[in-house]
């Protein structure tokens, strides 16, 4: 039974066509429908960092009975547990809770930094914010900070925590 074949150039037209039908709807879902990452009246906050809170308990010192129980190359004088206290993070916006978050340490011991990252679609306009950082086992908030700021539609704030300058940062891009 013959087999049924085009022409090599109609087989060019159609694979013309297949290839001009493909290329405009890469075209058109290259543009629409449009994305709109937020809306023309939102701000953007970015909460970003990473913090080593402060130890669970301090060092102590072994006794002259404790240190005898222990094989010789474990025998240090300092008793230093290495598990880090949660973090907790409040930030408010307008005297509101925005944002509230309690995390752990990292690390098999729970002896590596905490780490937030969080963003939050607001309204654009004047706001007060106040961001609050707890690093101890006592859960008491060590690090505060306010800031009164207009955000203009599109505008990110950038929040980080940053021990060195004194706890927390606002940048505004």
């Amino acid at each position: 039974m013959p087999s049924q074949t085009f022409s090599k150039p109609v087989r060019y037209g159609l694979q013309a066509i297949a290839y001009g039908a493909f290329a405009l709807t890469i075209g058109y879902f290259s543009t629409s429908p449009q994305y709109r990452l937020r809306a023309d009246d939102e701000a953007l906050i970015k909460l970003s960092f990473s913090h080593s809170a402060q130890l669970v308990q301090t060092c102590r010192e072994r006794s002259e009975a404790e240190l005898a129980k222990l094989a010789p190359n474990m025998r240090t004088k300092m008793d230093c547990p290495r598990q880090r206290s949660d973090v907790l993070v409040e930030l408010d916006m307008d005297e509101k809770p925005l944002y509230r978050i309690t995390t752990p340490p990292t690390g098999l011991r729970q002896d590596g930094a905490a780490t937030v990252y969080r963003r939050l679609s607001i309204p654009a306009g004047h706001h007060l914010f106040r961001a609050r950082l707890a690093d101890g086992p006592d859960h008491v908030f060590n690090f505060a900070r306010e800031i009164d700021l207009n955000l203009a539609p599109g505008q990110v704030l950038i929040v980080d925590f940053l021990t060195g300058e004194g706890g927390f940062v606002f940048t505004h891009e």
